[in-house]
């Protein structure tokens, strides 16, 4: 089953308003599930994100699928541009997101938008470079989201994609699915009072297009020089490209 298929609650619905609604649900557990489920790696895992689009000096960054900041305010600490911007389609992740903004000091150099990464209210060619922290397996439709990252970038323009994957190695995936299909549920169940959720999240981790499956994606929305780096038993990849 494709990534686009896979959605939160039912077969039938929009998977864009399932989405939405579903990390309007989960916004006050987010980050506490984000900390428990990856013991805390997802930290270091952007910050090798930041530290890739550090070196190509961007002025003018769009953080897509934004959520609740980390990545925007870990962009804007390291990397020092003129502007970022972070949209995303939940209103209750752009209002955690804010208010961490507001406790960091950085409201003045950090805009957030409620808008959709499949039809983005930007010029062509605005940005610098764009930036996906986990966020490209809940597009409703992968390949268009691309193209719009792709058209709002400027020549020589970057793009950083960070997102969760399977493990290639027979036993480490027979562990990670154990936690990802029933511990991560069960606690996430727990706390967020939202168990399709985390039921959504392992599906739709092992049905997103990963390795040369998904840099081929990338290449066919216009992208070059596309690579990508795996880290920690293969359960994240760092995607990369140009314009």
């Amino acid at each position: 089953m494709k990534v686009e298929e896979i959605k939160p609650y039912n077969s039938t619905g929009a998977k864009t308003a399932q989405v939405r609604e579903m990390f309007d649900s989960i916004a006050p557990a987010y980050d506490f599930m984000n900390r428990a489920m990856t013991l805390g790696i997802d930290r270091w895992w952007r910050h090798v994100a930041v530290k890739l689009v550090r070196k190509a000096r961007p002025q003018r960054i769009l953080d897509v699928a934004t959520g609740t900041g980390d990545f925007a305010t870990g962009l804007y600490k390291k990397v020092r541009p003129k502007q970022v911007v972070g949209i995303d389609l939940s209103r209750g992740m752009l209002d955690v997101a804010q208010r961490k903004i507001q406790e960091r000091g950085m409201s003045d150099a950090i805009t957030l938008l409620q808008a959709d990464c499949l039809d983005m209210p930007f010029r062509d060619g605005e940005f610098d470079a764009v930036t996906v922290a986990f966020g490209v397996r809940n597009f409703e439709h992968l390949q268009q989201g691309f193209e719009q990252m792709h058209r709002v970038l400027s020549p020589g323009g970057m793009l950083c994609v960070i997102e969760l994957s399977t493990p290639r190695n027979t036993v480490i995936k027979w562990f990670y699915d154990l936690y990802t299909l029933h511990i991560i549920p069960w606690v996430g169940a727990l706390k967020s009072h939202d168990r399709s959720a985390y039921r959504y999240l392992p599906l739709s981790i092992a049905a997103v297009p990963q390795g040369d499956d998904m840099l081929n994606i990338m290449r066919q929305a216009g992208f070059n020089h596309c690579k990508v780096k795996r880290l920690t038993l293969g359960t994240c990849s760092i995607y990369t490209a140009l314009k």
